[in-house]
């Protein structure tokens, strides 16, 4: 493998979430009497920060509007959110590949770490992650870098033994901001084309390509 670390972001990178994340959002917005936006509308949120999505999607500006939307969306999470999320068919097998190389796994993640951890345990393939790095693990969201700086840190990796994996803008930008190499991943929202003004070192249709 030409790197030691591989850092990967997890919704729209490692697995699909969509159901569980437009599900969640639906609910939310029928309990609060909120008209619901169409599907399409509401997948192009994932992978943003949670009150940035939720300030888009419902027009709310006050924080503690955005609050008590966000609990009652954790509420159906806890219920729906990793019965809907599913790997990609190639996911396991890269994972596999690379920790059989001896390579050091991360992710960082605008998701709950513990949303992540479950699923990996619900899928008994909890040693495929060395490290997992959640939205309750920072205090500033992608791009800033403190996420990946902090999986560094807590890894021992160098910036030059480090390859970041996402599949959005953000992801990006955090790999570009913390001085990482960046691969992207085009099983999410955003197209070639708009990864190509971004620094990166592979375009990939499927995360088996990163192999």
């Amino acid at each position: 493998m030409k790197y030691n670390f591989y850092f990967f972001d997890f919704d729209y990178t490692l697995v699909n979430s969509e159901q569980g994340i437009v599900g969640c959002f639906i609910k939310t917005m029928e309990q609060l009497h909120i008209p619901p936006n169409p599907w399409d509308e509401i997948k192009k949120t994932i992978g943003m920060p949670m009150m940035d999505a939720i300030s888009l999607l419902t027009g709310l500006t006050s924080e503690n509007e955005k609050m008590n939307f966000l609990n009652i969306y954790k509420m159906y999470a806890a219920e729906m959110m990793t019965d809907n999320t599913h790997f990609y068919p190639d996911t396991i097998k890269v994972l596999e590949k690379i920790k059989a190389a001896g390579c050091t796994t991360a992710i960082i993640s605008t998701k709950t770490r513990h949303r992540i951890t479950e699923k990996f345990e619900r899928s008994h393939c909890e040693n495929l992650i060395d490290l997992i790095i959640g939205n309750e693990d920072t205090t500033t969201n992608k791009p800033d870098p403190q996420g990946i700086n902090l999986a560094m840190r807590l890894t021992g990796a160098n910036k030059r033994e480090v390859l970041y994996i996402g599949d959005s803008l953000f992801d990006a930008g955090a790999a570009k901001n913390a001085g990482v190499d960046f691969a992207a991943v085009l099983t999410g929202n955003t197209t070639k084309q708009e990864f190509l003004n971004y620094p990166h070192v592979q375009l990939m249709e499927t995360l088996s390509e990163l192999l």
